[in-house]
Order: C-alpha cells, then structure tokens, then sequence
C-alpha cells in the first residue's frame, strides 16, 4: 500500500467508513507482532500487545493527521503498550496461581518467574544460534526472502520490489522456506517448532 493510498484509507476511516480498518490491521499485523515479540520476548504476551496496539490505534485514529506514515505511529502505539507492560510485568519476580486449601478457602501460591534465569536464558541462546544455523543452511533465496520478512519486517509488496518478483512468488517462496526452516530445527535441535503453522496463516 503507497503512503497516497494509505491516506485515502485513513480519511474513509476517519469519516465513519470503521469497517476498513481491518485494511490498516492486514497491512501492518506481522510488522507489529514481531516489535512486539523483540521488546516481550513471549509469543503469547506479544499477540496481546498486538491486540492491544491496535486496538489503541483503532480508538485514537481520529488524532492521525498523517504527519508520518501509519506504520511509524503504529510502531509507537505498539512500542508504548509493550513498554507499559514491561514496567507492570517485568518487575515481578513471583506470580500466583489461585487455588482451594484444605480449609476450603482461596490461596494464594507463588509461582517463580523463571523468565530470567540462567536456564531460560541458556535455552533462548541455544534457540537462536541454532536457527541462524538454520537459516545459514538454506538455499540463498529462501534465506534472503525469510531474513527481509521476519526480520526487517518488510511487506510482501516491498520484498516484491526489492527483489523484482511478482508478490506472488514472495508469498509461496515464505511459505517453503519457513516450511524447510521448521524441518531443520526439528531435526537438528529436537524442537517442538510452531514457526510454520502459525506464519502460514498469514501468506
């Protein structure tokens, strides 16, 4: 979507069309999950955030006078939200978990957050060296076109200009190579990946 079209749909938005904002949300979905998933760290709590973002941006589009693009302004929203919940969250070292004691009262049991600890830590660290192994051992094409998806965040339109394929191509090339990824991290690191069925839906 060129920042005129993106224009046009903002002013239809603004001037009661709300039904074209899932347009702004198809756009602009997996660029803001992946901000978010960087800044949490937790696919779960990043799909809230997501939510979240938009949901603020959906309430406040009135107050987008197109000074920036949509994308850029998303991002802050998004930025804003996960920083919020990073400061709520993050501090917390113990959660809790409701349950009945023999007296048939409610109790509180503390949980450890083992978010932080030196073996959540060691296994992130182990997960991502072993899928830049995995990305090193694909075809350069499927790694180039992951790489600009996943972690540039390009739209399937941008990667379709940058490397002059019809945005066709862009789509199906995504699919196998996550598809191939998720088949060398399974065989090579014994993991349980949901890489390829989660991102599927979206191409």
């Amino acid at each position: 979507m060129t920042r005129e079209e993106e224009n046009i749909l903002i002013a239809k938005i603004q001037n009661g069309n709300q039904a074209l904002f899932e347009k702004l949300v198809l756009e602009n979905q997996t660029k803001v999950y992946n901000l978010a998933l960087r800044m949490v760290g937790n696919e779960q709590d990043a799909f809230d955030m997501s939510q979240e973002a938009f949901i603020k941006a959906y309430n406040s589009i009135a107050l987008f006078r197109g000074e920036s693009r949509f994308s850029v302004w998303l991002y802050r929203l998004t930025t804003n939200v996960c920083l919020d919940f990073l400061r709520s969250e993050g501090r917390r070292s113990h959660g809790s978990l409701t349950y009945m004691s023999e007296e048939d009262d409610d109790k509180e049991l503390e949980i450890p957050d083992e978010r932080f600890s030196p073996e959540t830590l060691a296994e992130k660290k182990e997960l991502r060296e072993a899928v830049n192994r995995g990305l090193m051992s694909l075809p350069k094409d499927y790694r180039t076109i992951l790489l600009l998806r996943e972690i540039d965040g390009l739209s399937y339109e941008e990667i379709a200009e940058a490397l002059a394929l019809e945005e066709g191509t862009v789509k199906s090339r995504i699919f196998r190579a996550r598809k191939r990824l998720c088949a060398i991290l399974t065989t090579d690191g014994n993991f349980s990946f949901g890489l390829s069925s989660k991102n599927a839906k979206e191409v």
